[in-house]
C-alpha cells in the first residue's frame, strides 16, 4: 500500500473488517482469511433526519403478482434448477471452476432470449468483442436483441443498463468490475461487495434480472467475501471434471425454488447439450455380470437419479489396508465397512477396499448406503449381483435398515429404465405397494441380505 494512506484489514469470508491483521476472524472464525486494503470511503451526503422517504409500506394484499411470475430460460434443466424459470428483477450467482462452461451456458441463454425477442445484455469484463463471437460461432445463429458490452466500470454499466433497458444482463465476472467510489483494487472484498451491491440495487428498483458469473478459488468456494452469497437471491455452481463430456448445474440457495435440484449437461463442440435422462447417460457401459457392482438411486431435489455404484475388495500387501472413496463420502465408506465387520462377521480388517460412484458424480445421499454394502459384499465374496437390480436405502449402526424420502418415485424411476427387482427398506413398502409390474423385496437389517439368494 501506498505510504500515508491509512489501510484497514478485511476477512475474506464474511467481509469482518479490523484495524489489525488478526489470524482468525473473531466473525466467521476461519484462519488466514485477512487481506489488507483500503477502507471504504465514506460518501458526505445529508444526515438521517434530512432524508427524504420516497418509498411507503405498503400492505401485502395492495401487492399484485403477475401470472408469469418468471420467464423461461429456453434451457429445461437450467429452469429446473432456478425454481421454474428466470424471476423478474432476480440476482443470481453462477460459479464454477475455471474452464467448466459458466460463460457458455449464459451465452447459450442470452441465444434463446434473444429469440424470443428479449432485449438481454452480455457485459464482460475478461473478453474482446471478438472473443465473444469467436465462442457465440460455434453455438448458433443469434438476433440482434443481443448486445454486447466490454466494460469494467459500473459507472459506465448502470448508465448502459439506463439507456438501452434490458430485460437480463449477464455480467462476466464480478472480480473484474469496479466501483470508483471504491479506492482498493478490481477482485477485492470492498469492490466485490460493494459492485454485487450496486447489481442489486439495479435489478431490484429497474427489475432487471442480472446473472453474475462469479470466480471460485481452490476450495471450491466463490471468491470474495461471504456476504456475496448472502446478498444474492440464487447462487448456482457448476460442477464436474472438466476432462469429462457431463457437467452438473446445482443449485445451493435459492429463493424462489428447491435448494437440492440439480440440471445435468453434457459438453460437445456446439456447447452445452442438456442430458434429459442422467440415469440412462449414468448408466451408460455399466459391466455385465461383474461382481462389485450394483445400481443405486439417489434423489437430488425432485428427481431420482439412478448411479451405478463399484466396490473392489482385495487382500491387502500392507500391515495397514487401504481404503479410497472416489465420488461417496470417505468417511462415510469406513463407517459402513465396520458395520458390515460387526453385523455379519465380514474380515476386512485384512483387505483393502475401493468404492467409485461410476461416472465421476458425487453422491452423500445416506439412501446410497445399502448400494455400497452390497457392492462391498459382492466384491468381498466375489458373486455379481443381477444387473436387473437395483437398491436404495440408509444403513445404521446396528446394521438396520432405515427408510428414505419419496420412495415411490425412485420404485417409478427403476421401473421406467427396465429394473426388474428392487432391494429396499421395509418400513418403504407400505407406501410403494401400488406400484405393479416391478418385484420389491423389503428387508429390516443386514442380516437379512443373505435371505435374498444374490450373494450366497
Amino acid at each position: 500500500m501506498a505510504k500515508g494512506k491509512k489501510t484497514a484489514f478485511f476477512c475474506q469470508s464474511c467481509g469482518y473488517e479490523s484495524a489489525k491483521w488478526m489470524g482468525q476472524c473473531p466473525g466467521c472464525k476461519e484462519w488466514n482469511t485477512f487481506v489488507e486494503e483500503l477502507p471504504v470511503s465514506k460518501s458526505t451526503g445529508k444526515s438521517a433526519g434530512n432524508t427524504v422517504v420516497k418509498n411507503d409500506p405498503v400492505s401485502l394484499r395492495q401487492i399484485d403478482l403477475k401470472e408469469d411470475a418468471s420467464l423461461s430460460s429456453g434451457l429445461v434443466e437450467l429452469d429446473r434448477v432456478l425454481g421454474g424459470g428466470i424471476v423478474e428483477g432476480s440476482l443470481v450467482l453462477v460459479g464454477g471452476d475455471p474452464g467448466i462452461g459458466k460463460s457458455t451456458l449464459l451465452l447459450q441463454m442470452c441465444r434463446h432470449l434473444a429469440q424470443k425477442g428479449i432485449k438481454v445484455l452480455y457485459i464482460s469484463g475478461e473478453e474482446s468483442l471478438r472473443q465473444i463471437k469467436l465462442r457465440a460461432r460455434r453455438i448458433g445463429e443469434f438476433t440482434d436483441d443481443l448486445l454486447l458490452l466490454c466494460e469494467t466500470s459500473l459507472g459506465v454499466i448502470e448508465q448502459v443498463i439506463e439507456r438501452q433497458k434490458p430485460q437480463a444482463v449477464i455480467i462476466d465476472s464480478i472480480q473484474t468490475m469496479y466501483n470508483e467510489e471504491i479506492a482498493s483494487a478490481p477482485g477485492s472484498v470492498s469492490q466485490v461487495r460493494e459492485s454485487t451491491s450496486v447489481l442489486l440495487q439495479i435489478a431490484k428498483g429497474k427489475g432487471v434480472s442480472i446473472f453474475i458469473v462469479g470466480h471460485v478459488t481452490k476450495e471450491g468456494n466463490v471468491a470474495g467475501p461471504r456476504v456475496l452469497e448472502h446478498m444474492v437471491d440464487t447462487v448456482l455452481y457448476f460442477e464436474g471434471d472438466r476432462h469429462a463430456s457431463y457437467r452438473i448445474l446445482r443449485s445451493v440457495k435459492n429463493r424462489f425454488g428447491s435448494t437440492n435440484e440439480i440440471g445435468v449437461f453434457e459438453m460437445r463442440d456446439t456447447g452445452l447439450v442438456e442430458v434429459k435422462n442422467p440415469s440412462d447417460f449414468l448408466l451408460d457401459g455399466r459391466p455385465q455380470d461383474a461382481s462389485g457392482s450394483v445400481v443405486a438411486c439417489s434423489m437430488e431435489g425432485t428427481r431420482p437419479i439412478l448411479i451405478e455404484v463399484q466396490a473392489l475388495v482385495c487382500k491387502t500387501n500392507f500391515g495397514i489396508p487401504r481404503r479410497t472413496a472416489a465420488g461417496a463420502d470417505f468417511n462415510r465408506v469406513n463407517l459402513l465397512m465396520a458395520v458390515l465387520e460387526k453385523r455379519l462377521g465380514l474380515n476386512l480388517a485384512n483387505c483393502d477396499a475401493y468404492v467409485n460412484i461410476a461416472g465421476g458424480i458425487k453422491m452423500h445421499e445416506p439412501a446410497i448406503d445399502l448400494g455400497i454394502v452390497l457392492a462391498v459384499i459382492s466384491s468381498y465374496r466375489d458373486r455379481p449381483i443381477p444387473d436387473s437390480v437395483i437398491a436404495f436405502g440408509e444403513v445404521g449402526l446396528s446394521g438396520e435398515i432405515r427408510a428414505v424420502s419419496m420412495a415411490e418415485q425412485r420404485v417409478q424411476e427403476a421401473k421406467k429404465l427396465g429394473f426388474e427387482t428392487v432391494i429396499l427398506p421395509k418400513v418403504s413398502l407400505k407406501t410403494v405397494d401400488k406400484i405393479k409390474g416391478i418385484r420389491l423385496l423389503g428387508i429390516q437389517s443386514l442380516k437379512e441380505i443373505k435371505t435374498l439368494g444374490f450373494l450366497d
